[in-house]
């Protein structure tokens, strides 16, 4: 047992600096799952290395993606190494052999983690679930199926089952990202709008935004131009405001 600043001290830097230089790097294969099954930011800094061994040394890990659905919680769009989670999980889900059930519920639960997340996180995590839909269209009937739930208590997706095969995803509808359309925020509106229409084959490069800041978001609102700003919501059509008033026929606004 490691002190916890110790282990993310270890795992931030052991997927580059310490299992390239190892002649039997399936030595670290207990360390790394024991880690990954601890929780929290630690369980984010194992998958990298965890990556690697799965990816280059036949590592098997039969509850892996059930333990990377259950890291999604409301931290996940918080947290220091949201960047490096979203890529890795990017990595793991491009897939086109996995079961569909699997990848809606992952869609589902970032869906329903998104009503709750600041702008920035929601401008990276609309494009990918996009990209999902794009790699697995058979998830496609979250979008497309008529007369899903009006509200989350008629959606039969159960947001606090562990286990991906018994969420229901495939039965519910993505009603999270319709409410998104209706965001504060301009992006995030027309970014979840995309969903209304039909999307391109070509996935969308979340590269850039995976790190992007409330700052940058900020300051890019800040230095935009305003163009032609309405400053009426109705034309005015008479002296008040009404067509047909009695004003209209002595005074005219010519």
């Amino acid at each position: 047992q490691l002190p916890t600043g110790l282990y993310k001290k270890v795992l931030v830097i052991l997927h580059d600096s310490v299992l390239p230089y190892m002649n039997e790097p399936t030595l670290m294969m207990d360390f790394l799952t024991v880690a990954y099954g601890i929780g929290g930011a630690i369980s984010l800094l194992a998958l990298n290395g965890l990556f690697i061994l799965i990816h280059q040394h036949n590592l098997e890990y039969p509850d892996f993606y059930k333990k990377l659905y259950s890291l999604l919680d409301p931290s996940i769009y918080h947290v220091k190494y949201r960047a490096r989670f979203f890529h890795l999980t990017d990595l793991f889900l491009s897939s086109s052999h996995l079961p569909a059930y699997l990848v809606a519920a992952f869609i589902k639960r970032l869906s329903r983690l998104a009503l709750t997340a600041p702008p920035e996180a929601l401008l990276m995590s609309i494009p990918f679930i996009c990209n999902l839909f794009r790699r697995h269209p058979a998830c496609r009937v979250l979008v497309h199926r008529p007369g899903g739930p009006a509200d989350m208590s008629e959606d039969p997706y159960v947001m606090e089952e562990e286990e991906p095969s018994q969420s229901r995803a495939l039965e519910s509808s993505l009603w999270e990202i319709q409410s998104l359309q209706n965001h504060y925020h301009p992006d995030v509106a027309k970014a979840a709008a995309v969903l209304n229409q039909s999307l391109s084959e070509m996935e969308d490069d979340i590269s850039g935004l995976l790190e992007l800041s409330a700052y940058e978001l900020f300051d890019k609102e800040v230095k935009k131009m305003a163009v032609d700003v309405p400053l009426e919501f109705e034309q005015v059509r008479g002296l008040f405001g009404k067509k047909n008033d009695i004003f209209a026929e002595h005074f005219s606004l010519d």
